[in-house]
Order: structure tokens, then C-alpha cells, then sequence
């Protein structure tokens, strides 16, 4: 699994950083990937952090 964001939908409300703060971090007004490619343990906060975020700005590639 890899996960993107787009920068340009990306909002900052952190929640993503929140939910799984191993691959997502805040850098100034938007998220950020850590780890582009999603290890087997953080899978599950990954797609619940795409699934909260409220602007839809987290794409998953499975």
C-alpha cells in the first residue's frame, strides 16, 4: 500500500497526524507523507485517516 496527499485539497486540520502519526505529519499549514510506502502494521490508521479526512485530500494505492 503507498499514500499520497494532495497538498493542494490539504486543509492542516492535523486529524490525519492525529489517527496515525507514524506516516503523517503537519510541516507548516499541511500534511505531509513520512513513509510513502504504508508498512503492514500502520495500514488500518492510514485507511481511517483517508476515510476521516475531511477534505478527501489522502489517496491510498493499494
Amino acid at each position: 500500500m503507498k499514500v499520497k496527499i494532495n497538498e493542494n485539497l490539504c486543509t492542516g486540520c492535523g486529524l490525519c497526524a492525529d489517527t496515525c502519526p507514524d506516516i503523517f505529519e503537519l510541516k507548516g499549514d499541511v500534511a505531509s507523507v513520512k513513509k510513502e510506502e504504508v508498512p503492514e502494521e500502520n495500514k488500518d490508521c492510514v485507511k481511517e485517516a483517508a476515510e476521516n479526512c475531511p477534505v478527501e485530500a489522502i489517496k491510498i494505492e493499494e
